[in-house]
């Protein structure tokens, strides 16, 4: 029995990349930084591959820095070079499961004064009444 499962915690790296196909299928790739538990080692990069439904949320939802939570499956993607010949691969995870896990607020600039709060819940200071 193999047990091939991924779940990461961290922020797009760009803009997600989506295609639609005349079949009516849907992919959204993008990149996923994840922080390592020491603040000074730079975060660890990991390919998403997104279809379907899943696919289409990330197309409307998700913008470079956007908090996401996903779990999926470990693949190796594998072409030839084009104009080389040589044989490629690349790593990339497959999502299952798309979570948003930033607030609106955090997508949106805040419109309170210009102060944010990471807490992601406001502070006396930031509510408007």
């Amino acid at each position: 029995m193999g047990i091939n499962s991924v779940t990461l915690v961290g922020r797009a790296g760009r803009d997600p990349e989506v295609r639609y196909f005349e079949s009516g299928s849907v992919v959204a790739n993008l990149t996923l930084a994840v922080n390592r538990r020491s603040r000074n080692d730079e975060p660890d990069w990991f390919n998403l591959e997104i279809w379907g439904k899943q696919a289409q949320v990330a197309a409307d939802y998700v913008k470079k820095g956007s908090l996401l939570g996903i779990t999926g499956s470990f693949k190796l993607d594998k072409w030839t070079d084009r104009n080389t010949g040589e044989s490629k691969s690349k790593p990339v995870v497959r999502v299952d499961r798309l979570e948003l896990l930033g607030s609106k607020r955090d997508a949106e600039p805040n419109t309170f004064g210009g102060a944010t709060s990471n807490s992601g819940s406001p502070n006396n200071e930031e509510i408007p009444f």
